[in-house]
């Protein structure tokens, strides 16, 4: 790969570059030393594939890359790591960030895997540290933390120092360049300005565009909605996609045409082109070999905005199905815990957003067994079926479920299924769905294997599902509050076990009749 060919895939897709003859210059004689810095604060979402896939282009180039855990950094952006956390965080993203580049294909004995805090508490650092201080104003500083550092009314000293150490960095990551995202070029001007008075060459900077979020702004682990986590099931991604800022020919501010642009297309490689699927009465499947001709066709509202999201949202969990099974593994589903373990203000009766509450319990979920009477397909939408469901109640239930595609009509009709039946009921393509039936979900072979949970033998419509050893412990609330996200937050532990029995963590989901089953699937997500 000539010179020009090498510096095109290094700067494809960024949206600006400081230091091109600087590279220029180094790959005439060499291949270029680059570093990527992530501090490990909030957990890492699906915009972590821009520059994962930009990784993907350094290492094609030839490049030798390095990636920075930046725990110290975490710490000093006005602790959003506590000190006593950073350690599992570094664990969880070392471990979070590997699954991502092996999902993409990325070779990991090509890449060198760094934590601050191993170089950034020694002597010549530290020193290097204060003789920073001495020549870098508060001005400065405050400025080149600006879009990077949290902003609050009373900023801590640790802040101002972010700026410092990021500069740092460079030198003692011995790099040619450092890569990052648009938000950083405060960050990359200080060190070019102050790095040369402290006797250390100035750098290059590549620098890619802000990917917006689902709600049209910037993508941020903070706010839930702007954001697909990257152990997000396969329904919680659809779902959020369905919601996701997308307006019709609008292509500005457009999280989900940014996605496919800076992560789908760089990636296909053999995979071929980028089809979306639509009925024949939309003008059937349409396929794209490049972003330019989506994009077009996207702002001429040939295509809609539906069928789009259906595409990106099928791209999104075909790249998470490989981190999400890694991830199923107890040992990985312990290190999140400790990780992102939850803060209980018990007086307030809050649960903070850090994690999942020790005391959120599977209890909180009204899960009843219940007989499906009807089976009818969605008059609307060929995907959705629309069942008559006796609970016990006196009065059957309607229950709209996305199994028409998945699971035989007549195999549900009188099955003694599980239904959380607290959930806020939904419209669902004009039907009310007033529960959730809960199935065992894998997939296999490319392909998605779905079958409902079955209630044990001699069970009856309207008896409670509990963990063992809780029967009758506890009452659910009437129903939850969407905004509290117990559904979201519990369903990540519901598993199928390597015996097809249910389990919420490594309790087993029974009846007083016994426990929950899978028919025939087995380690599987329940959803």
């Amino acid at each position: 790969m000539d010179i020009d060919a090498k510096y095109e895939l290094i700067t494809r897709n960024l949206q600006e570059v400081l230091g091109e003859e600087k590279i220029r210059n180094i790959l005439a004689t060499r291949d270029l030393k680059i570093y990527w810095g992530t501090a490990t604060t909030g957990k890492p979402h699906i915009a972590y594939f821009v520059p994962m896939s930009k990784i993907a282009d350094f290492l094609n180039a030839g490049c030798e890359v390095t990636i920075l855990f930046a725990d110290l950094h975490a710490y000093l952006d006005n602790m959003k790591a506590p000190w006593e956390l950073l350690n599992h965080r570094v664990i969880y993203y070392e471990h979070i960030i590997k699954a991502m580049l092996e999902s993409i294909g990325v070779p990991l004995d090509k890449l060198k895997f760094v934590k601050g805090t191993d170089y950034q508490l020694s002597k010549e650092y530290t020193l290097d540290v204060y003789r920073m201080t001495s020549v870098v104003t508060e001005h400065d500083a405050k400025k080149a933390g600006a879009e990077v550092v949290k902003q609050v009314d009373h900023p801590l000293l640790s802040g101002l120092l972010y700026p410092g150490l990021q500069a740092l960095d460079e030198h003692y990551l011995e790099v040619d360049a450092q890569f990052g995202g648009v938000d950083q070029r405060k960050i990359f001007t200080f060190a070019e300005k102050y790095l040369p008075g402290l006797g250390y060459g100035k750098r290059a900077h590549l620098m890619n565009p802000m990917v917006p979020g689902l709600t049209g702004t910037k993508m941020s682990s903070s706010e839930e909605d702007s954001k697909v986590d990257l152990l997000d099931s396969v329904n919680v991604v659809k779902k959020k996609l369905k919601k996701a800022f997308c307006e019709p020919q609008n292509v500005e501010g457009n999280g989900v045409l940014a996605f496919v642009k800076h992560v789908v297309f760089p990636l296909k490689g053999s995979r071929g082109p980028f089809v979306i699927e639509r009925r024949e009465a939309n003008g059937g499947n349409i396929s794209f070999s490049d972003y330019p001709r989506l994009e077009a066709t996207y702002s001429s509202g040939e295509l809609h905005p539906g069928d789009l999201k259906e595409a990106v949202s099928n791209e999104i969990n075909f790249l998470l199905q490989p981190i999400r099974k890694k991830f199923e593994s107890t040992e990985l589903r312990a290190l999140t815990n400790r990780a992102y373990p939850s803060l209980v203000d018990k007086a307030a009766g809050k649960v903070s957003q850090m994690g999942v509450s020790e005391d959120l319990s599977v209890g909180l979920l009204d899960i009843r067994v219940g007989r499906i009477v009807s089976v009818e397909v969605h008059g609307d939408a060929d995907t959705l079926y629309v069942e008559d469901v006796d609970l016990g109640e006196g009065k059957s239930r309607t229950v709209v479920s996305g199994l028409a595609k998945l699971v035989d009509r007549e195999s549900l009709l009188d099955v003694l299924g599980l239904f959380v039946c607290n959930l806020k009921p939904v419209k669902m393509r004009g039907v009310v769905s007033e529960a959730m039936l809960l199935c065992a979900s894998k997939e296999v072979d490319g392909l998605r294997c779905v079958e409902p949970l079955l209630a044990p033998p001699g069970s009856c419509p309207g008896d409670r599902v509990v963990t063992r050893g809780s029967l009758g412990d506890s009452t659910p609330p009437p129903q939850l509050n969407p905004k509290k996200k117990v559904w979201e937050r519990l369903q990540p532990d519901l598993r199928v076990s390597a015996t097809g029995k249910a389990v919420w963590k490594d309790s087993l989901l029974v009846t007083d009749r016994g426990a929950v089953c899978s028919p025939s699937i087995r380690d599987a997500s329940i959803s």
